[in-house]
C-alpha cells in the first residue's frame, strides 16, 4: 500500500497542532523538550522519507540501475514509484538541505557576531555590559556562555529587577535553551509544517527560565514586575539586534508570561491529566506511526533492490509499504 512511504510526509500536519495543544497544558520545561523533540523527529523521518521516494524513483533509470549492478526491468516492475515522483523528491529534498544549512550558517554567524561585539567591551565574569542606550538583555550561548546587557537596561531597572533580568538569562544558558531553538529553525527548513512549532517552543522556553528567575530570587511577584519592565524598557528604547538563537526576558507574548507569574503554579487536576493524555496519545501515535512506515518503506526498497540484483529476500513486497 503506498501509504507507508508517505506517512512521514503528512504526520506534522496532525501532529504539530496535537503539540501545541499539549505544551499548553504541560509544565513550560517539559513542554518546551516536548516541542523540540518532536521538532527534531518529525523532521527526520519526512527528511528520509524523501530521500526514499528519490531512490526510488531514480533507480527506475537504466543507467542508474547499471551503476547499481541492478536490473531496470525488474526495479521498474517491484517499483511503484514513477520518476517524476522521485525527480520531485529530489528536488524537495536538494532544497529542503540547503535551506537547513543556510540557517545553520546564518545562526552560526549571528553568534560570532555578537560574540565580537561581546568581546571588545570585555566583563565581569559572565556579564557584558554594553554601552548602548537602548534597552536590551540577552543570553549570548558559546565558550563561556555569557549574559550580555546593556546599558540602557541596566538603568530602567532597580537592583532587585536586575537580579530576576540575570537570573532568567543565566537560565537560559544554564538550559542551552540556543540549541533547542536552533533544532526548531532546521526543523522548519525540513518540513514546513513544523514552523508552527517555533513560536510556542520560543514562548515556552521564555517561561522555563522565568519560572527558573522567580525560584531563584523567590519572588513570583517581582520577577513578574521585572519581566514587564524589561519589555517596556525595550519596546520603548529598542537596542540593536540580537543574534536570532539568543534568547532574551523581553521577548514573546509578554503579557502570558507575566500572567503566568502572578499566578500561583496549579496543581495537577483529573480535568487537566484526561485531555493532556488523549492528545498525547495522539501524538504519539503521529510519531510512531512515521517511524515504523519509514523502516516498513526503506525494507521495501531494500527487497526490490535485492530483486532487481538476483538476490532472493524473504520478505518480498512492492515499494509501497
Amino acid at each position: 500500500m503506498t501509504w507507508a512511504v508517505w506517512a512521514p510526509l503528512l504526520a506534522p500536519l496532525l501532529a504539530v497542532p496535537a503539540a501545541r495543544r499539549l505544551a499548553e497544558i504541560l509544565a513550560p520545561r517539559t513542554a518546551a523538550l516536548l516541542l523540540a523533540a518532536t521538532a527534531a523527529l518529525l523532521a527526520l523521518l519526512s527528511t528520509g522519507s524523501l530521500a526514499l521516494l528519490t531512490a526510488a524513483g531514480l533507480l527506475r533509470l537504466p543507467v542508474i540501475a547499471e551503476i547499481g549492478h541492478l536490473s531496470a526491468t525488474l526495479m521498474r516492475r517491484g517499483n511503484p514509484i514513477y520518476l517524476p515522483i522521485g525527480a520531485l523528491a529530489a528536488l524537495l529534498l536538494a532544497a529542503a538541505v540547503c535551506a537547513a544549512c543556510r540557517a545553520a550558517g546564518r545562526h552560526r554567524a549571528d553568534l560570532l557576531r555578537a560574540a565580537s561585539t561581546a568581546d571588545r567591551h570585555g566583563g565581569a565574569g559572565d556579564l557584558t555590559v554594553l554601552p548602548d542606550s537602548g534597552a536590551d538583555a540577552y543570553a549570548l550561548p558559546g565558550r563561556p556562555g555569557r549574559v550580555v546587557v546593556t546599558a540602557g537596561m541596566l538603568r530602567r531597572l532597580d537592583a532587585r529587577e536586575r537580579e530576576v533580568l540575570l537570573a532568567h538569562e543565566r537560565a537560559h544558558l544554564r538550559g542551552r535553551h540556543h540549541l533547542l531553538i536552533i533544532c526548531a529553525d532546521l526543523a522548519a527548513c525540513l518540513h514546513p509544517a513544523l514552523r508552527g512549532l517555533r513560536a510556542p517552543l520560543s514562548f515556552h522556553l521564555e517561561r522555563w527560565a522565568d519560572e527558573s528567575a522567580a525560584a531563584q530570587v523567590g519572588d513570583r511577584r517581582l520577577a513578574a514586575r521585572a519581566v514587564g519592565r524589561a519589555a517596556l524598557a525595550a519596546s520603548a528604547a529598542p537596542a540593536t539586534l540580537r543574534p536570532a538563537a539568543a534568547l532574551a526576558a523581553s521577548a514573546g507574548p509578554v503579557p502570558r508570561r507575566v500572567a503566568a507569574l502572578l499566578e500561583t503554579p496549579p496543581r495537577a487536576r483529573l480535568t487537566v491529566l484526561r485531555p493532556a493524555a488523549a492528545i498525547a496519545a495522539v501524538l504519539a501515535a503521529c510519531v510512531l506511526a512515521s517511524g515504523v512506515s519509514a523502516l516498513e518503506a526503506a525494507d521495501d526498497l531494500h527487497a526490490n533492490i535485492e530483486l532487481a540484483q538476483g538476490e532472493p529476500h524473504h520478505h518480498v513486497h512492492p515499494f509501497t509499504g
